[in-house]
């Protein structure tokens, strides 16, 4: 699947290859399965709306592969949790705790000899794998290392890390600031909903600052990451520098040639201006009516451009020519 920047905020998904989707989870689940064992694989897209197609996709996809030693859940994250409720993730515990206790985890004895081994992991997906991903896994790992503590006699059968303040806070700390590292390398911001990670609950300060990094995704998405991915490709070797070929980046044909989101925006704006102008005289005169009109007609008709063509008003890759 794929979402091409085009301006809007939530850039609609194309599922690519539809029919390949059974085939190509098939494979990957099957090499997780190899190499680490069980799996449970937790998916936190919504059901409906643009990202409940993925979800139809995935889930139909896992139907036809699961089995004993790969399971397949739907949590939806959102509807479920909303932007606040994050304490309800123990709804999802408590359908993987089975999986978890089962599965167990790596314990080495005094001597180094290997006494608990861990033969299954859980993977967790939402869009991006960053934000809601972040927060329910690190709810995972916190029941992890606790039942780790239990077994070694650090912690007793009803004692958790909340209990030490201390521990809490440096735990909360460590995850939050991994998942920010990782956040930051792949979309240019902290992760979203970090402060219910770093303390264990919302707060008007993590809400607005989310606003803050969701405005700021939005500008890099479409506006700089055409540029990074051209770096990307350059470094991976998805495009060769070859004396042989022709190494200009591919020219901008047709309206993405001349499109100018300033110049644009800034039609938009003086029509508004003039508009709003003639608006206060209206009442007194049917020429100014009809500035009026006429202004909010062309600044509506350039935002509707916008919005019909917004990919040709986007920053995007050169190198390896984008769909």
């Amino acid at each position: 699947w794929e979402q091409i920047v085009d301006l809007k905020y939530k850039p609609k998904f194309e599922i690519v290859k539809r029919d390949e989707a059974p085939r190509i989870a098939e494979r990957h689940f099957l090499g997780l399965k190899n190499r680490y064992g069980s799996v449970i694989a937790i998916d936190l897209v919504n059901k409906h709306g643009g990202e409940g197609c993925l979800n139809e996709v995935y889930a139909n996809a896992m139907q036809q592969i699961s089995n004993d030693d790969i399971k397949y859940i739907h949590f939806d994250f959102h509807r479920i949790c909303g932007h606040i409720h994050f304490e309800r993730l123990s709804i999802l515990y408590d359908q993987i705790s089975d999986f978890l206790d089962r599965n167990r985890y790596l314990l080495l004895n005094e001597k180094g000899e290997k006494i608990e081994e861990q033969c299954g992991i859980v993977r967790t997906n939402c869009v991006d794998c960053l934000d809601r991903t972040n927060v329910t896994q690190s709810m995972i790992g916190r029941k992890m290392l606790e039942f780790q503590l239990r077994r070694i006699g650090a912690f007793g059968p009803e004692e958790t890390i909340s209990f030490h303040p201390n521990f809490d806070d440096n735990f909360k700390i460590l995850w939050a600031n991994h998942g920010d590292d990782i956040s930051t390398q792949y979309t240019g911001t902290p992760a979203l909903k970090g402060d219910f990670v770093r303390l264990g609950h919302r707060t008007l300060e993590g809400i607005l600052k989310d606003g803050w990094n969701a405005l700021a995704r939005y500008y890099l998405n479409n506006f700089r990451d055409g540029t990074r991915q051209d770096a990307i490709d350059l470094v991976h070797g998805h495009f060769i520098v070859s004396g042989s070929r022709d190494m200009a980046p591919q020219p901008r044909k047709g309206l993405e040639a001349v499109a100018s989101l300033r110049v644009a925006l800034s039609v938009v704006s003086v029509g508004l201006l003039f508009a709003l102008l003639s608006l206060r005289k209206a009442p007194y005169s049917f020429w100014h009516l009809l500035l009026t009109l006429m202004w909010t007609s062309i600044s509506m008709a350039v935002a509707a451009f916008l919005r019909a063509n917004g990919r040709a008003f986007c920053n995007r890759p050169r190198l390896n020519k984008p769909r």
